[in-house]
């Protein structure tokens, strides 16, 4: 879509002779005069939420979920109930920004992809300006906010987290190697990082450990969704690791990150938590281990792989791990 043309797209079918004229006012918002309060409220609220979808919100779910745990972790209990909305909004705002400024980088693979085709620039509920403007103000207010309102590290870590995900993956790697999402999947990892430093205005090993849990656990969780979606890559031109290896290397790959996610999960036990965290979550590898291990059986085996099961496990898996560190705290 033109950006010119934001807002602006119901007047290409007025009959100048026919229908009253719009004001300037009317036409910089993209609300005709002539068109009943009841149709422009609804014209309003669809254009909220398809600003809204632009961020992705249940992917920016999964990030908080590790946030406030890491959080839990860093100040030994719960942390002000300031620090942690202040940083849970930020969180928000940022990942929405860099979300929203992915949309806009990939708005043409996402108009070709059956997963993505109902994205508002895909389908020009929005128009790439208007997502432009959008994802940068919401990045700008997102650090600035978390500089302000915690510390100058947690601000400097939320304007890195953006810029990766935007530059580095979407821009640099997604279109260009096979290995994009894994040193891509760098940006997912960030709110741990982002979430300690808002607490204690520091870094040390844990939340890098912490780090390491998402680092590792991203491949096999976005693996097993290209896999389901390998035609849909290709289509689009995306060297995603199902779209250039053969399904064997791809299962194999799958379990060798599933096993150092797990493994790395447990070097946290000696270094920050005790016995209740190490028990659930070896418990919880077993059980990602098991569906890694059987996506890469059924893969030689020629058959489904049932990749989407492993997905929607991995999910769960990381949700469990760091409700399981937030518990440990608390039990200690």
């Amino acid at each position: 879509m033109d950006p010119s043309t934001l807002g602006a797209g119901e007047f290409s079918q007025l009959d100048p002779q026919h229908d009253p004229p719009v004001n300037v006012i009317d036409r910089a918002t993209g609300l005709a005069a002539a068109r009943p309060a009841s149709h422009d409220g609804n014209r309003v609220v669809s254009r909220i939420k398809a600003y809204v979808a632009l961020t992705k919100p249940r992917i920016i779910e999964l990030l908080l979920v590790t946030t406030v745990p890491a959080m839990i972790l860093a100040a030994g209990g719960l942390p002000s109930w300031q620090c942690v909305l202040v940083t849970l909004v930020g969180g928000t705002l940022a990942a929405g920004s860099a979300n929203a400024l992915n949309c806009y980088v990939d708005r043409d693979i996402d108009a070709v992809m059956r997963r993505t085709g109902h994205r508002p620039l895909a389908r020009h509920d929005v128009s790439p300006r208007g997502a432009l403007i959008f994802g940068t103000v919401l990045g700008v207010i997102s650090v600035v906010g978390m500089a302000l309102a915690t510390n100058l590290l947690a601000g400097a870590l939320t304007a890195a987290a953006i810029l990766f995900y935007v530059i580095v993956y979407t821009m640099l790697l997604k279109r260009r190697t096979s290995q994009n999402i894994v040193w891509g999947g760098a940006a997912g990892c960030m709110p741990v990082l982002i979430g300690w430093a808002a607490v204690t205005g520091s870094l040390s090993a844990a939340p890098f450990i912490l780090f390491g849990i998402v680092f590792f656990w991203t491949p096999p969780h976005f693996w097993a969704l290209a896999i389901r979606y390998r035609d849909d890559y290709a289509r689009a031109g995306v060297p995603m690791l199902p779209v250039v290896a053969t399904p064997k290397r791809v299962a194999t790959e799958i379990v060798i990150y599933a096993w150092l996610t797990v493994i790395t999960s447990l070097l946290l036990w000696p270094v920050a938590t005790g016995w209740l965290y190490g028990v659930l979550a070896a418990l919880a590898g077993v059980a990602l281990l098991f569906g890694a291990h059987r996506v890469y059986h059924r893969t030689v085996r020629g058959q489904d792989p049932k990749a989407m099961q492993l997905f929607h496990l991995s999910n769960s898996y990381l949700a469990f791990v760091f409700v399981a560190l937030a518990l440990d705290t608390f039990v200690r």
